[in-house]
């Protein structure tokens, strides 16, 4: 039985050490929340995302690429160049087309790698115009959201749900919250983050974003989820011993499910108990 127990665990290792050496990923990640096993990013649902997905393979075929080159080159020399096949080593010194190839080429590459990576930074960094604001504010330890006036200027909490709570069975652990921000699929939102007292950081994996929210500033961040679902994320920032409790949990929905959530949050959340949850209505 131990026998069999560690030809199992050793299997696993072999298969997770091919992977990482590969890139591939041990399990298929779902879209919204991290999977079993998996080692690379989750299946992105924005165009931002998936552009940065296709540029991560990208690197990692060219970095294999580079790997082998150099590996090939290692190994010329020493068969070619080994002690017995060349007991009178060379005198060459210098050696101008090998010396301009050395520079030429990690440039060429450098090159290959800083063009679609600018173009990448600046879609991230100059957002289109936006369908929808919403602000983020981190609290220790927990998110408040914020809608602007034109869409009920209405805000609440959005706190984990704790073990002994109501979780649902499709909610994960540690990232289930209990009031999500919602907002409609293929529209541009803008988020502006803030914090009310430490430094936090909004990530949300799915859609490819990542912003720190610092006391006394605003810093914007933006995405246009291409599907509906419910997409997990967590404060990035070590924050605190409530670090590990601050979830993400958005909604993407249709037009019409937000505009039949919008007009139920603006009477609930206009009331003095804004940690009630909203009961969220499924598509038929």
């Amino acid at each position: 039985m131990r026998i069999e127990n560690a030809r199992r665990s050793v299997t696993a290792l072999s298969t997770a050490a091919v992977a990482l050496v590969l890139g591939i990923n041990v399990a298929s990640a779902a879209a919204g929340q991290p999977s079993p096993w998996e080692t690379g990013m989750q299946e992105m649902v924005t165009e931002l995302g998936q552009s940065v997905s296709s540029f991560h393979t990208y690197l990692v075929w060219l970095i294999t690429a580079i790997c082998l080159f150099v590996l090939a080159l290692i190994l010329v020399i020493i068969v070619r160049f080994n002690e017995n096949k060349n007991p009178t080593p060379s005198r060459t010194t210098h050696n101008t087309l090998l010396e301009v190839a050395w520079t030429i080429v990690p440039v060429l590459i450098l090159v290959a790698i800083a063009i679609p990576s600018f173009r990448l930074l600046r879609e991230q960094l100059v957002p289109p115009q936006a369908d929808l604001v919403v602000k983020a504010t981190g609290y220790s330890w927990y998110w408040g959201y914020e809608y602007p006036a034109d869409q009920g200027g209405f805000k609440f909490d959005s706190n984990m749900i704790p073990e002994d709570g109501n979780r649902k069975p499709d909610q994960p652990r540690l990232l289930g919250a209990d009031n999500a921000m919602v907002v409609p699929v293929g529209k541009v939102v803008r988020v502006q983050v803030t914090s009310a007292d430490v430094l936090h950081a909004f990530a949300m994996p799915s859609f490819y974003i990542k912003v720190d929210a610092v006391p006394g500033r605003l810093n914007e961040t933006w995405f246009k989820a291409e599907k509906e679902g419910v997409y997990y994320g967590q404060c990035s920032e070590l924050c605190g011993n409530g670090h590990p409790y601050m979830p993400i949990e958005i909604r993407v929905v249709s037009e019409q499910q937000f505009a039949a959530w919008l007009a139920e949050a603006k009477q609930r959340y206009a009331s003095t108990d804004s940690s009630a949850p909203i009961k969220f209505a499924t598509a038929q």
